[in-house]
Parts: structure tokens; sequence; C-alpha cells
């Protein structure tokens, strides 16, 4: 399943959360067929594309990146010579983030910590962002059931759609975050599902997901949120795919195809896709490795609300449409997904050996104390 950008422009410069820039990829082949107001280039071809335009691009935007990174260093000296100090209103709170903007695997980590955690016997409450949706604003603890992505953000419906059991604070301000879990949750573990580059709360332990690619230029010339050289922040470093020997790894646990009803479906021949992800070169791969065929492919920019009204003309009623949990998060909610036959390619992860990554979490955990004294 070809990808390959054959045509490319430069007109913007991409949103550091997003996962898009001003260039526009056109697929062809087995991915004809994405939608000609796909107005922008997915960062992944940006960031990592070998054609002329990527490497044009990347070499224009470099200047902005050398800034971007001294005004990150600059920051951190600010909490480095302790002219800010971060705030600690809980304890423990253990972090999953990473140094990259999008498609690392973050989230479903910080799941896949989560059941660690509870293995442990630990008690825990997520944080995460809400990004792009009104509750992000601030930060409060997400009402029981289903949770609308409009409303809470895809990364927040996906974590309550996975484990409706765990308390779920929703917001950027991850200090207040962690004031409502003190509050409510005062013997819990506080997970932060990103956040790595809050410098405003302490965190008791930081795991770091290094993200796949060679680019190592920050924003927006390359996918990094701080320079590279900052990954000894964290206490531990994940490698996405095989990683380095002996080291911890991120592995996926299972794939597998379900309906909206949660039943699982028997998927094969030809299909439809559409996703809005960080990294969908890697999607459609692992589709392509399935040997199932695409007949049209929809590729939107990371965390793209799924919400334009001709999203799904020219989709074919009649083949399956497959998805990522994430973005049908977001598609349940509109009115005309009835009419379309809609898959939901799950895809769990855990980090390995994962013995000896719970041992690794249980010993540091056990060095903090839950209270301060």
């Amino acid at each position: 399943m070809p990808c390959d950008p054959v045509q490319l422009g430069l007109s913007r410069i991409m949103h550091p959360e997003a996962g898009w820039v001003g260039l526009a990829p056109t697929f062809e082949g087995p991915t004809r067929g994405v939608p000609a107001n796909m107005g922008s280039m997915h960062a992944e071809d940006l960031w990592n594309g070998e054609s002329f335009g990527a490497r044009l691009s990347r070499a224009l935007l470099t200047p902005a990146s050398w800034l971007y990174a001294i005004g990150w260093q600059g920051y951190l000296a600010l909490y480095r010579l302790g002219i800010k100090k971060p705030k600690a209103p809980h304890r423990p709170v253990v972090c999953v983030g990473n140094l990259i903007s999008g498609g690392s695997g973050k989230t479903p980590a910080t799941v896949h910590t989560a059941d660690v955690l509870r293995d442990l016997g630990r008690e825990v409450a997520i944080s995460c962002s809400g990004y792009g949706s009104p509750a992000s604003e601030a930060a409060r603890l997400a009402p029981e059931g289903e949770l609308r992505a409009a409303e809470w953000g895809d990364e927040a419906a996906m974590i309550r759609w996975l484990r409706p059991e765990l308390p779920l604070i929703v917001g950027r301000r991850r200090v207040l975050a962690a004031e409502i879990c003190h509050r409510e949750f005062p013997g819990s573990v506080l997970l932060m599902d990103d956040g790595f580059q809050h410098l405003p709360l302490e965190k008791h332990l930081s795991i770091l997901i290094e993200g796949p690619g060679k680019n190592r230029r920050c924003l927006p010339a390359g996918p990094y949120r701080e320079p590279w050289q900052n990954r000894t922040r964290a206490d531990l470093t994940i490698a996405a795919g095989s990683g380095d020997p002996g080291g911890f790894r991120l592995a996926a646990a299972a794939e597998s195809f379900v309906g909206p009803s949660g039943a699982a479906i028997d998927l094969a021949g030809e299909i439809s896709v559409l996703c809005a992800i960080g990294r969908p070169g890697e999607f459609l791969e692992s589709l392509r490795r399935r040997r199932l065929t695409a007949g049209r492919v929809s590729v939107l920019p990371d965390h793209d609300p799924l919400a334009a009204g001709n999203l799904l003309d020219g989709f074919r009623h009649d083949l399956p449409i497959v998805v990522t949990a994430k973005d049908w998060m977001k598609l349940r909610d509109r009115p005309d997904v009835g009419g379309y036959r809609f898959v939901i390619a799950m895809r769990e992860i855990e980090i390995e050996p994962r013995d000896a990554f719970r041992g690794w979490l249980e010993k540091r955990l056990n060095g903090i104390p839950n209270e301060e004294a």
C-alpha cells in the first residue's frame, strides 16, 4: 500500500500538537481518493519524507527550529536554576510522556501502565489534557459514563471507553488536576497521559516513550517538542519497536477488529480507510500486512474533529470503513454513521519485558512516599 507524496507546496507552519503543516500529499494507486480538500501535508511526510519538497521544507524551517530550541532551553533553565519551582500538591505523580509531537504510542502506553499499577495493588487516577476540547481549558473530574470527544477530547474519550472504571481528570492545567486528585483520590497514583513538558507540576517518576524516526530537529522542521538531548530528564526511556538490546521497548500485544457494538469482526478483502492520527503511515502499513486492500484512503491531520459535513462523501456504503479507536470516539457522535459499515482497528500495546517493567515500576514507587512528611 504505497503512500508516497507526489505533490508538495508550503503555506504555513504546523501547530505543535495537532500534527499538520502547510504541505499537501497526494496518494495514488491502492490509496487513491484522498479528499481534494485535504489542504495540508501530514507532519509525518514533512518530518521523515525523502521527496525533494519534504527535504526543502525541512531546510527552510530549520532556523525556526533553532529559535524554538533556544526558547525551550531558556524556559527549562528557569526551573533548573530554581528561579521557578514546580508545585507538588499530590504524590506520587507518574508521567508517561514523549519528546515528539504525536504518534509515539503514548496514550496506549499510559493505559498499559495503569494496568500494571493496578496489578501492583495501586489505585490509579489518570490525567490527560483533553487537547482541542472545551475541557482542556482548566482541569475537572470527568463524570462517569461515556464521554463525548467534542467536549472532552478524543484521547480522554478513548481512555474512558477502554478503561471505564478509572477516574479521569481532564484539562491542561496539570497542577489543578493534581489538586483534584489529592482531594478526591488521596491514596491514588496520579498517572499523566502526556505532560512531560509541563514543568509547573512536579513529577515523581517520568517514563518517556521514544518515537520512531531519525529526524531530531525541534518543531517545526522536526517532531521534537524539546531538544532530543533532554531525554536524560526522564527516569526511564522506552523505545518504540525493537528498541535497544536489553532495554525496555513498546510492543504490540494484540490487534483485532471490532464493530461499533464491540463484537469481533473477521475482516478480509477490500476496505476503505479514514484516519486522523499522528503517524498514519504505520496504521496503513499494519492494514497492508493483514492483506487488506484499500480502495479509498482519507488521511486528515492528527486530532481533526472529523465533523465536516462532507467527510463521508465518496465512501462506499457496501465497504467496511476501517478507523482507529481514537477516531471512532469522534465519528460515533455523527448522525450519518449509521448508513456506513464502520470497523474499529483495536491495537493494544505493552512495555516489554513485562515482568522487568513491573519490577522496575514497583521498586521506584516504593521509594516515593504517598504524602509529604
